[in-house]
């Protein structure tokens, strides 16, 4: 069955890195996009990172320049590199999967898989 495990959530200073990883199993990755989504409290679900099957990127605006999400078909794998952390990144982070159009990569309803989510506290 379908698996996405997402690891490397904490709690981090302003400023401080981590970098999040995703374990996919269960489907084809090399066929599917894969995006990072966060959720903060009370707020909606946003993409902020997608990569295509080509390894196209795009990243919302918030994160441009301190993000960057890679993949590794080796490892069926999904990354997401945090730097220059702020306060207002804190949320619960989501890995996803799906079959869209890599200008689509950032909206939700483009993904069918998700993991169970990795929180990160920047404090």
């Amino acid at each position: 069955h379908v698996q996405l495990v997402e690891s490397g959530g904490g709690l981090v200073q302003p400023g401080g890195s981590l970098r999040l990883s995703c374990t996919a199993s269960g489907f084809p990755y090399d066929d599917y996009c894969m995006s990072w989504f966060r959720q903060a409290p009370g707020k909606e679900r946003e993409g902020i990172a997608g990569i295509d099957t080509d390894g196209t990127t795009t990243y919302a605006d918030s994160v441009k320049g301190r993000f960057t999400i890679s993949r590794d078909s080796r490892t069926n794998t999904l990354y997401l590199q945090m730097n220059n952390l702020r306060r207002e990144d804190t949320a619960m982070y989501y890995c996803a999967a799906g079959r869209t159009s890599w200008w689509l990569l950032l909206n939700v309803a483009g993904y069918k898989y998700w993991g169970q989510g990795t929180q990160v506290t920047v404090s």
